[in-house]
C-alpha cells in the first residue's frame, strides 16, 4: 500500500474521483445540513431589516426578528468565520476559507444577493472582517500572523503588517480611518498607520506576564476612538486607541476600564449602537454566557444564555433594543439587552428532512 501511494504522488496525485461523486455547493446546490454547524458570526443591516449569519459554504440572511429567511449566499469557502455589512447596507463582506488551503475575502451585492468579487488570500482561514467608516476598504486578520486591508471595490490589496506573531482575529479602524487596530492570539492589541502600512504601537501592556492569554475579539466604539476588547482571560476592557504619553515598562496606561470577568473565554464583544452599554459572550466548560454591562461605569446590566453552548457571535440590532447572540450549538437567539428575556431562537439553517421528521 505504501508503494501504491508513492506511485500516485510520483504521477501528481491526481483526485480521480468521478464527477457524479464529488459534492457540488454552490448557488444553485445550496449545502445540505444534517446538524446545525458551529455559527462563528452575526451582524445587522444598517437598516435593521437584516441579519447575516455565518454558517458552512455561505452566508444566510435573515429578516432581522428571525421570522424568514431572505437569501443564501454561498461561496468558495468551507467556513465562513466573520460577516460584516458595510457602512450604507449595500455590501456585505465575508471571510472565511479553508484550512490548510486557502483563505477568502468575499464581497457580495446585499439586494442582488450576487457576489461582486473574490480574493484568495494566503494558505488558511481568515478572520475578522471590518469596514473602514467610509466604506472603502475592508480589514481582516490571517493565520499567518499578518494584518491585511483591501479596497472594497477592486478587491486590491492596500495594506499589509507582520507586527503580530500568531494568528490575527479581530481588526478595527479608528474613527476616521487613519489607523488599524489588531487583535491576536499572541496577547496583543497592535495599532498600525493605514497610509504608510507602518506599526505604531503595542496599545495593551507589553510587561511580561501582564497580558493573561491571546485576545479573540475587538470592537471600536460607534462615537469616539476607544476600543472593547476580550480574550482568553474572560475581562471585557476598554482601552483608548492613542497613547497620550510615552511608554513606561510595567504600565497599562491606555487601559480605561475592565468590566467584571466573564466564565472562560471571551469570544465575542459588541458596543450596542449608541455606546452606552458593552456586550460580551464567552465559553467555559460546554455552556456560554452573554453579559450586558453599562459602558460608563461597568455596572452589570443582564446576563443570558447561560445553559446554551459556548457563545462565539453577537451583534445589538441597530436600535438596541436586542442583541443576537450564537455559537456551538447552532441556534441563533435574540435577547432583551435590559432585562435578558429570550425573545426568540431559532436555527438558521434549512436542515434535512430526515431530521426535522425527528424533531431534532
Amino acid at each position: 500500500q505504501v508503494g501504491l501511494l508513492k506511485k500516485w504522488i510520483l504521477q501528481g496525485a491526481k483526485d480521480d474521483t468521478p464527477a457524479s461523486a464529488r459534492e457540488v455547493v454552490d448557488m444553485d446546490h445550496p449545502p445540505v445540513y444534517l446538524n446545525p454547524p458551529v455559527l462563528t458570526s452575526l451582524d445587522y443591516s444598517p437598516d435593521g431589516k437584516l441579519l447575516a449569519i455565518s454558517g458552512y459554504h455561505e452566508v444566510l440572511l435573515w429578516k432581522a426578528d428571525g421570522s424568514q429567511l431572505e437569501g443564501r449566499l454561498v461561496g468558495e469557502s468551507e467556513r465562513i468565520q466573520s460577516v460584516a455589512f458595510s457602512p450604507d447596507g449595500k455590501w456585505l463582506a465575508a471571510t472565511g476559507g479553508s484550512p490548510y488551503r486557502f483563505g477568502e475575502v468575499q464581497v457580495w451585492d446585499v439586494s442582488k444577493k450576487k457576489l461582486k468579487f473574490s480574493v484568495t488570500v494566503t494558505f488558511d482561514t481568515i478572520y475578522g472582517v471590518s469596514w473602514s467608516p467610509d466604506g472603502s476598504k475592508i480589514a481582516f486578520g490571517c493565520a499567518d500572523n499578518t494584518l491585511r486591508a483591501i479596497e472594497a471595490q477592486t478587491g486590491k490589496q492596500i495594506l499589509f503588517q507582520g507586527a503580530h506573531n500568531d494568528w490575527v482575529l479581530g481588526t478595527a479602524f479608528s474613527k476616521d480611518a487613519s489607523h488599524l487596530v489588531s487583535v491576536s492570539r499572541d496577547q496583543s492589541m497592535k495599532l498600525t498607520e493605514v497610509a504608510t502600512q507602518r506599526f505604531i504601537d503595542n496599545i495593551t501592556s507589553i510587561t511580561p506576564g501582564a497580558l493573561k492569554g491571546g485576545l479573540q475579539s475587538v470592537a471600536r466604539h460607534p462615537k469616539k476612538d476607544e476600543l472593547l476588547v476580550g480574550g482568553a482571560d474572560g475581562t471585557p476592557k476598554i482601552y483608548q486607541m492613542y497613547r497620550t504619553k510615552n511608554r513606561v515598562i510595567g504600565d497599562d496606561f491606555n487601559l480605561i476600564r475592565a468590566f467584571a470577568p466573564l466564565p472562560g473565554r471571551v469570544f465575542a464583544v459588541r458596543y450596542s449602537p449608541d455606546g452606552s452599554r458593552v456586550a460580551a459572550g464567552s465559553s467555559l466548560e460546554g455552556k456560554g454566557e452573554v453579559r450586558v454591562y453599562q459602558e460608563a461605569d461597568g455596572k452589570l446590566v443582564s446576563t443570558f444564555a447561560g445553559e446554551a453552548g459556548p457563545v462565539y457571535a453577537l451583534a445589538f440590532r441597530p436600535d438596541g433594543k436586542e442583541v443576537a447572540s450564537a455559537g456551538f450549538d447552532g441556534m441563533v437567539r435574540l435577547n432583551d439587552p435590559q432585562t435578558g428575556k429570550l425573545l426568540k431562537q431559532f436555527v438558521p439553517v434549512p436542515l434535512a428532512p430526515a431530521r426535522v421528521a425527528a424533531g431534532k
